[in-house]
């Protein structure tokens, strides 16, 4: 993969993982109730998750599903259902208990299983892994060493994004005073969440 290529995939990911979206409220939201470190556990599920997509585009499916714009329709349809689930429970769910710590967090393959879910289902990465990433392959070129290339960056662009919007919520959290704060702050998290799962159903 030529130099120049890569710096713009690292720009394009570097954009996309610091983008709000469906994921980064996900991580927001596990870290703001339970700490950092389970935070990235529903980070690495997402992480894990992009090597389907990564394989998607580098074996051309995406371009297939490209020229079916119904099959695609569907797909960010039921994305949108799944996100829509998450969003409306972190919006109506329980009022979240500020003595809640890292030791109440949920089991860690659950907490991980989150993020494999939601990355899998949302039609955000249809629209980043299944119609730009293509871009990115040299068909001239082995396809292997580019894909290793193009996981390693895309896999440690992702986790730091996340990382970062982990950190900030825990910052939150310490701000915030009482359960109406932490509701206010989850409904506008989940409110996000849908919106960005719209967007890229009319994007």
């Amino acid at each position: 993969m030529e130099f120049d290529v890569w710096l713009s995939l690292v720009v394009l990911f570097t954009v996309g993982g610091l983008t709000p979206g469906p994921a980064v409220m996900l991580v927001m939201a596990s870290s703001f109730r339970y700490g950092f470190r389970p935070a990235m556990l529903p980070a690495l599920g997402i992480a894990s998750a992009n090597v389907l997509w990564l394989v998607l585009a580098a074996s051309g499916t995406a371009a297939l599903l490209t020229a079916f714009p119904s099959v695609t329709l569907g797909l960010k349809v039921m994305g949108l259902l799944v996100i829509l689930y998450l969003g409306l429970s972190t919006i109506f769910g329980p009022p979240p208990d500020m003595s809640v710590s890292s030791g109440d967090a949920p089991k860690r393959t659950g907490l991980y299983a989150r993020g494999v879910a939601l990355q899998i289902s949302s039609p955000l990465p249809l629209v980043y892994f299944g119609m730009l990433l293509p871009l990115y392959f040299d068909a001239d070129k082995p396809i292997l060493p580019q894909f290793g290339i193009m996981l390693a960056t895309v896999t440690w662009l992702e986790l730091q994004g996340l990382a970062v919007y982990a950190a900030f919520a825990r910052w939150i959290r310490a701000k915030l005073q009482g359960v109406r704060a932490a509701r206010i702050f989850n409904a506008l998290i989940g409110m996000v969440m849908i919106a960005s799962g719209v967007w890229a159903i009319f994007a």
